[in-house]
C-alpha cells in the first residue's frame, strides 16, 4: 500500500481543513503491526500565525465575542453529546494511532463527555462581586473575562481525557484556541475537530495543528499573541516551552512527568493492594504519567505481595490492542522499548531482580511489544526507581517503619501521583498529608473526575486542571470603578 491509498488528516485551521502551507506531510505508524497506517499534514510557522490570528479575530469579535456565557454552555453541551456519541470511532482510531487498548481509549473517550458536560454547566456560574470598598461615592465591582488566546498542547497517551481538561474550561470560560496534537498520533484529534464543527462551536474558535517543533511547536507557544499556554508532556521539553512563553509572557500551567510512589502497610487489604498495583503500573500498558512505579512495601508482607502480584501477572493478556480481551498492548514507540531496556539493563548492574518479564514479546506482532515486569530492589538508589520509562515496569522496595515510606516516597524530583494502602484512617490520613505529590490516592489508584483537580509538584509540573479551579485558570478579573458623586473631580494635585 503507498501513502497515497492511506487515510490522510489535515489541519484544522479557521473553520477549514487544509494542507499545510509547505506541504509537509509525516506518516503515523500502527504500533501493533508497525505499518503506516495513515498520514497528516503538518503545520508551517505560517499556518501557526493564521491558526493564532483567527484565534484572536474570535475572541475580540464576530459570532464568539458576542455569545454570553449560557450560549457558550449549550454549545459545549452539544460536543459533550457528539463525543459521547462517536466514542467508538474515536477510540479505535485513537487505539490504531497509539496502540492504547480499545477498551480503555473507547471508555475514556465516552467519559470525557462528562467533563465538557462539568464545564458547560460551569459557563454561566462563575461571578464577579461588588466590592465594599473604603472610598465614599465609587461604585466598584469585578467581572470575569477569558483570558484571552489559548495555546494548549497535548501528547499522545490520554488524548481525549487531556484535550476536554483544557479545551472545556477555556471555551466555558470565552477563550478561543489552537490546539497542537503530538506528531507521534494526531489523528483523534483532528477527528475531534469534526465533531467540534458540528456542535456549532463557530470557525477559528478552535484550530487543530500538529508538526514537528522547529515548524509548529516553537512558534505556537513563543507567539505573540498567545496569552496562555496548557501544556501536558515530559520535563525536558517543558523547560524549552517556558523558555519560549518568556517571548509572550503567556500564564503557564505545565502537567508533566512522575514517577509516583504506592506504599502498602502491613495492615492492609492485600488483595486491594495487589489489585492496585497491577492497575497502577500495567494499565495502560505502563503509559501513564500516574503510573504507581514504585511500590514500598512493609517488610512482614513483602513475599505475600510478590507471590499475589506474580500470580495476578499470569493472567495477564498481551496482544491486539483492539481485542476485548487484551490487557497490554504496545508501546507507542520503539524508543520506548529502548528506554526500558537500557534502565533495566543498568538496574541489574546495580543489583536488583528481575521476578517477571524484562523482555520484549514481538511475537505479538512489532517491536513496540514489552512484558509486564517486576523488578525487585535491594535499595532506593536503583535506576528503576529513579527513571520514567512510560511502560509496564514495577519496581519493589521493602520498608519497615512508616517514616522510612514517607521519606523514600518523597525522594523523588517528581511529585503527580501517589497511592496509600492500609486500614488504619488514622495512618491514612497521616502519611497521605506527608507525601508530596498533587494526587494521593488511599486504597485505590488511577481514579479521576470532572470534579477533582489533579496536577503535581516539583518537576512534574505546575497548576491544576479540572475542577472549580480549571476554568478559574482560564479567567481574568476586571475592576469597574465608577464614581457615583454628582460632583466634579477634585483638583488632582490638591491632596485632601
Amino acid at each position: 500500500m503507498t501513502n497515497t491509498d492511506l487515510p490522510h488528516f489535515q489541519l484544522l485551521i479557521d473553520g477549514q481543513w487544509v494542507e499545510g502551507s509547505e506541504q509537509q506531510v509525516m506518516a503515523s505508524e500502527n504500533p501493533a503491526n508497525g505499518e503506516q497506517w495513515a498520514t497528516f499534514a503538518c503545520a508551517s510557522k505560517d499556518d501557526v500565525d493564521r491558526a493564532v490570528k483567527a484565534a484572536r479575530r474570535n475572541l475580540n469579535t464576530g459570532p464568539w465575542a458576542q455569545m454570553n456565557a449560557t450560549q457558550r454552555g449549550a454549545l459545549l453541551y452539544k460536543l459533550a453529546d457528539l463525543v459521547e456519541e462517536n466514542a467508538a470511532q474515536l477510540g479505535e482510531i485513537e487505539t490504531t494511532d497509539s496502540g492504547k487498548l480499545a477498551a480503555e481509549t473507547v471508555s475514556q473517550s465516552r467519559y470525557v463527555a462528562s467533563y465538557y458536560r462539568y464545564y458547560a454547566g460551569l459557563a454561566d456560574k462563575v461571578e464577579g462581586a461588588t466590592l465594599p470598598i473604603d472610598k465614599p461615592d465609587m461604585h466598584v465591582f469585578t467581572t470575569p473575562v477569558p483570558i484571552g488566546v489559548v495555546a494548549a498542547v497535548v501528547p499522545w497517551n490520554a488524548q481525549m481525557f487531556l484535550t476536554a481538561s483544557k479545551l472545556g474550561p477555556a471555551l466555558a470560560a470565552g477563550c478561543t484556541v489552537v490546539l497542537k496534537a503530538s506528531e507521534l498520533a494526531p489523528a483523534p484529534m483532528f477527528e475531534l475537530g469534526k465533531l467540534i464543527q458540528q456542535a456549532g462551536i463557530p470557525d477559528g474558535v478552535v484550530s487543530i495543528i500538529s508538526g514537528d517543533a522547529q515548524n509548529c511547536a516553537i512558534p505556537l507557544t513563543s507567539h505573540p499573541d498567545i496569552d496562555r499556554l496548557a501544556f501536558t508532556g515530559g520535563p525536558e521539553t517543558a523547560k524549552h516551552v517556558i523558555r519560549n512563553t518568556a517571548e509572550n509572557f503567556a500564564v503557564t500551567s505545565l502537567e508533566l512527568g512522575g514517577k509516583s510512589p504506592m506504599i502498602v502497610f502491613e495492615d492492609a487489604d492485600l488483595e486491594s493492594a495487589a489489585n492496585g498495583l497491577i492497575a497502577g503500573n500495567f494499565g495502560a500498558s505502563g503509559q501513564s504519567c500516574v503510573a504507581g512505579s514504585r511500590a514500598f512495601i512493609q517488610r512482614p508482607i513483602l513475599e505475600k505481595m510478590l507471590e499475589l502480584i506474580t500470580e495476578k501477572a499470569k493472567g495477564i493478556v498481551i496482544g491486539d490492542p483492539q481485542a476485548s480481551d487484551t490487557h497490554i498492548g504496545p508501546l507507542c514507540t520503539v524508543a520506548q522499548v529502548e528506554c526500558i531496556e537500557r534502565t533495566l539493563a543498568t538496574a541489574l548492574e546495580q543489583g536488583a531482580t528481575i521476578r517477571f518479564g524484562g523482555k520484549r514479546a514481538p511475537q505479538f506482532g512489532s517491536q513496540n511489544y514489552f512484558e509486564p515486569t517486576l523488578v525487585e530492589c535491594p535499595n532506593h538508589d536503583i535506576q528503576t526507581l529513579k527513571q520514567e520509562m512510560f511502560g509496564p515496569v514495577m519496581s519493589i522496595v521493602a520498608f519497615d517503619t512508616e517514616e522510612e515510606a514517607i521519606a523514600m516516597a518523597n525522594d523523588s524530583i517528581y511529585g503527580l501521583g501517589s497511592g496509600v494502602f492500609t486500614q488504619n484512617i488514622a495512618r491514612a490520613h497521616r502519611v497521605s498529608s506527608k507525601i508530596q505529590s498533587g494526587i494521593c490516592w488511599v486504597n485505590t489508584y488511577r481514579v479521576t473526575s470532572p470534579i477533582a483537580p489533579f496536577g503535581g509538584i516539583n518537576q512534574s509540573g505546575y497548576g491544576r486542571e479540572a475542577g472549580l479551579q480549571g476554568i478559574q485558570d482560564y479567567i481574568r478579573t476586571k475592576t469597574t470603578w465608577i464614581n457615583t458623586s454628582s460632583e466634579p473631580m477634585s483638583n488632582p494635585f490638591v491632596i485632601r
